[in-house]
């Protein structure tokens, strides 16, 4: 009797004490075994449970899920020795929401030295959580694909041993010609892709496994269970390559995108327990096979070896000479005959840069052009070419030597600048050369947004300069659509006169028939074999160009095979 009179006594100062907490506290008293005995109108509110079905049920009825069974036991065994326990915890409503409180409780000694019911004192903290997840997730991740980030990445380092570090393997990945997507479609078209990207990568990894986005279309995967078995990357890399098959949808339309992969691994490396500087010399070195990965045409991979570090070094020369390339007068221009396989007779010349450097001598064109899109500078240095060229071809009228038609090669930047048509009818007029001695050489990435390129190549057109298409038959293009295009000429890519095996003639017959029904010029490059000539010459190829008659030469040596043509 004593005992229920403490009780009474007891339950009347907790509601109380309850009266002062109920306007901001969600308050619970339970029985030792977890049964809720009481629970306030806050309780009720949040939990979307009604007293009656609150008093008699245990704790867990709002249980998430979120929690460890040790977590729970740890807070038993806290209360149970009669202490107070002070924690966050996330709950489950009624209808399947969840969330977070900030929880007290204090058990309630009896005589006997041992808790026999305890009281809960919450705060809702869901609101402050949830803006703690946001601060957490624009720290830690990438806003626009939601993958982890560099911070992230760091955080988790911090969480490793050394043998899931020294096992790790390192993908770099970046896309090829991306900047070609967001020129052709704009940003908010390029970031759907990338998003898309992130998804399609996801497929390819484990469990374990993670991607950050290292910013723009560069991806960098972690794989953290193949033991640095180059097998099992491989697979990887191979799955990866398997999305990459599958086409884009672009605004309706479908695009494909290649990418390229640089792979190292940790294996055999010291550890020394500085993680982060182990990361970032992997991180660099797989950075360096993907770049030489691309510089291969892109679309392959390429694992990590000490030659490519070396180059690296290359790289940072050139990018340094080249920004000064232009002003210091180093750059200069070669023509290579283009000629009629029927008649053998010089009927254009293809303008081709090149770049002599004080420091680094004579630098290949593939290995500076990609750069200056880089530093953007390939709008000036196009400019510059088109100048040249046009006032070289008014030049040679002038003198006679009627070389023909002049084909100048346009970067895709270049291409889709406003006023990129401007600056061409800008040229003509102030060199004074017809436009129908131009030839703007474009390559069928750039066409990839038909309707933009479409109103660009006839305004061209309009001003009366002709259009090819260069290394036609590497990219995705279809002569379907390409009709829909003022193009006057097809230009054959290299690798497929190189390889005039059954399939290869396949390729080129295909396209010299199709080109020639849709009223195309068909022009071969890269002929160096009579038998390459003779060949084409049969299928009708109307004109080529390579070795066989000229490598690219100087405006003097051109001059030079025309005269000697026409004295012969």
């Amino acid at each position: 009797m004593g005992n229920d009179i403490i009780d009474k006594h007891e339950l009347q100062r907790l509601r109380d004490i309850e009266k002062v907490l109920n306007e901001a506290s969600i308050v619970a008293f339970t029985d030792k075994q977890g049964r809720i005995t009481h629970a306030n109108d806050k309780f009720c509110e949040i939990s979307k449970y009604n007293r009656e079905e609150l008093i008699g049920s245990y704790q867990s009825l709002v249980n998430s899920g979120h929690h460890s069974r040790e977590f729970f036991k740890d807070l038993w065994r806290t209360i149970g020795t009669g202490n107070i326990w002070h924690g966050e915890i996330k709950n489950k409503a009624k209808d399947g929401t969840f969330y977070w409180v900030d929880t007290t409780i204090l058990p309630f000694i009896g005589e006997n030295g041992k808790p026999y019911q305890y009281a809960s004192v919450r705060h809702d903290i869901t609101k402050i959580k949830e803006q703690k997840e946001i601060i957490k997730q624009m720290a830690y991740y990438d806003h626009l694909t939601f993958l982890p980030n560099r911070h992230w990445l760091d955080k988790w380092l911090q969480e490793q041993t050394d043998d899931i570090i020294q096992h790790l393997a390192v993908l770099f990945l970046d896309l090829d010609l991306f900047k070609s997507i967001n020129d052709s479609f704009g940003h908010y078209t390029g970031d759907l892709i990338l998003k898309e990207v992130a998804t399609r990568l996801e497929k390819c990894i484990g469990p374990n496994d993670f991607i950050i986005r290292q910013g723009g279309d560069e991806f960098i995967i972690f794989l953290t269970n193949t033991k640095s078995d180059k097998d099992a990357i491989l697979s990887v890399v191979q799955d990866i390559q398997q999305q990459f098959l599958l086409p884009f949808f672009v605004q309706n339309k479908q695009t494909f995108i290649n990418v390229s992969i640089g792979v190292s691994m940790n294996v055999n490396k010291i550890i020394d327990n500085n993680y982060l500087k182990v990361m970032e010399e992997t991180i660099s070195e797989a950075d360096t096979a993907m770049y030489h990965a691309k510089k291969i045409y892109g679309n392959t991979y390429l694992f990590n070896t000490e030659d490519q570090n070396v180059e690296i070094g290359r790289y940072y020369e050139i990018i340094a000479e080249l920004k000064d390339a232009l002003s210091n007068n180093e750059f200069f221009i070669v023509y290579q005959p283009i000629m009629s396989v029927k008649e053998q007779r010089i009927v254009g010349v293809e303008a081709l840069l090149r770049w002599n450097n004080p420091q680094l001598g004579l630098i290949p064109p593939d290995e500076f052009i990609p750069h200056l899109e880089e530093l953007g500078l390939i709008n000036y240095v196009g400019t510059w070419i088109l100048q040249s060229v046009c006032k070289q071809m008014k030049q040679w009228i002038d003198e006679g030597i009627l070389v023909g038609r002049a084909a100048v090669n346009v970067s895709p930047l270049q291409f889709n600048d406003d006023h990129f048509v401007q600056d061409v009818q800008h040229i003509l007029e102030t060199t004074g050369l017809e436009p129908k001695y131009l030839e703007l050489e474009i390559t069928e990435s750039i066409i990839m947004d038909i309707e933009k390129s479409e109103k660009t190549l006839q305004k061209l057109k309009d001003l009366g300069v002709t259009i090819s298409i260069d290394d036609f038959g590497t990219g995705y293009s279809s002569l379907s659509y390409l009709r829909q295009l003022p193009i006057h000429t097809l230009k054959i890519d290299k690798s497929f006169i190189d390889s005039l095996d059954q399939d290869g003639q396949v390729i080129v017959n295909t396209i010299i028939t199709m080109g020639t029904n849709l009223n195309y010029k068909i022009l071969a490059e890269g002929i160096e074999t009579n038998e390459q000539l003779h060949y084409l010459s049969k299928q009708d190829c109307e004109e080529g160009q390579g070795y066989y008659w000229s490598k690219p030469v100087d405006p003097e040596a051109i001059k030079q095979f025309y005269l000697k043509q026409h004295n012969n």
